[in-house]
């Protein structure tokens, strides 16, 4: 039996971010008519570029394939009340692990090096996101500006290695390191235009939403993000749970580092670092840090992300324009955090009563 209080809590949310997502657009309307353009017109090429054509969809699910994993980078810690923004910086590092061990995989068998590659992609973004919850737990330094200075610092370190110790100088148009063997590449689905990296995403958000939502060890995490006093009481092992939550999130954006590598690139270098990590922050809060929701929160910005190269040629606005719109969406949700609660509508003081 479904209770009125589940049902409106469940309610609440959707409503709160809907309506957030609506003002978004108001606001986005009112900034591209500062530039003499037809806000519905840009509105309509906006939903041309992420859901108008075959083509359009597969490139969404393309970009939505990373935003699941990074969104999980912030989702997971958050759950435990930790604010983690270092997913840009994860995805590097995975990244970079990706390409040092996959260099050396020449003759395996390929699912053998493609497992290989993806869990050092993996554990690397989960031991960067984890020093930064040890840090937290044992010497107090502030979660949020540790991961902010960790992504720097990856992106420095990659930055090194490909102009240097593993640069491949064959590539004269990009600075870039050693290529993985092409033997060593995952392709395109077979019923869909989009490579592996789209189902490994949505798999991944799957098992750690009944992870989450379904055991005994997510209703520790619950309890812990909830308030740590109680944690204390009930006598939950606060430190473990908080690196473990940590290392979870910079696994799941590690291995996004990895997939990218494994099925668009093949070698690390700048193009690694085109903000989807902190694009990842914003699937997060969107998403409620449910990770069943970050599937639909994630397809909707890589939807926003597509449509940036047909805004420009339709209307002649730059590319970041879509970085603006995600910026206002980011804004007006942060504040739309103030709403909950304060709608008795939405909130009834039932006490079980079902429906």
């Amino acid at each position: 039996m479904i209770t009125r209080a589940a049902l409106f809590g469940t309610l609440e949310p959707v409503v709160i971010n809907v309506t957030a997502m609506l003002l978004t657009l108001v606001l986005f309307g009112a900034f591209v008519s500062t530039f003499g353009h037809d806000p519905f017109a840009v509105l309509y090429v906006l939903y041309l570029g992420s859901f108008g054509s075959s083509f359009s969809i597969e490139n969404t699910l393309t970009q939505a394939a990373p935003l699941m994993l990074t969104g999980l980078c912030t989702a997971i810690p958050a759950r435990a009340g930790l604010l983690v923004i270092g997913g840009e910086g994860a995805l590097v590092v995975g990244g970079v692990a990706t390409v040092l061990i996959g260099v050396h995989l020449i003759g395996f068998p390929i699912w053998v090096g493609i497992t290989l590659m993806v869990m050092t992609g993996a554990i690397a973004g989960g031991l960067w996101i984890g020093a930064a919850g040890a840090l937290r737990q044992y010497r107090g330094v502030n979660e949020t500006i540790s991961t902010l200075l960790l992504s720097y610092i990856a992106i420095a370190i990659m930055n090194h290695l490909i102009t240097g110790p593993i640069r491949d100088y064959d590539q004269v148009l990009k600075t870039s390191s050693w290529s993985i063997p092409d033997t060593m590449r995952i392709g395109a689905m077979p019923w869909l235009d989009v490579h592996w990296g789209l189902a490994i995403g949505a798999i991944v958000c799957l098992v750690l939403y009944v992870l989450m939502r379904h055991t005994t060890f997510g209703f520790a995490i619950d309890v812990l993000g909830g308030t740590q006093r109680a944690a204390q009481m009930a006598g939950l092992p606060i430190n473990r749970y908080v690196l473990i939550c940590c290392f979870i999130g910079g696994a799941a954006a590690g291995l996004a580092g990895s997939i990218e590598i494994i099925a668009v690139h093949g070698f690390a270098s700048e193009s690694l670092v085109v903000g989807f990590g902190y694009a990842g922050i914003l699937v997060a809060f969107l998403a409620r840090q449910n990770p069943l929701a970050v599937i639909l929160i994630a397809v909707l910005l890589g939807g926003i992300s597509a449509s940036g190269g047909l805004l420009q040629r339709r209307f002649d606005l730059p590319d970041a324009t879509t970085s603006v719109l995600q910026g206002i969406l980011f804004v007006v949700v942060l504040a739309s955090n103030t709403a909950y609660g304060r709608f008795s509508w939405l909130t009834p003081n039932a006490r079980g009563s079902s429906v």
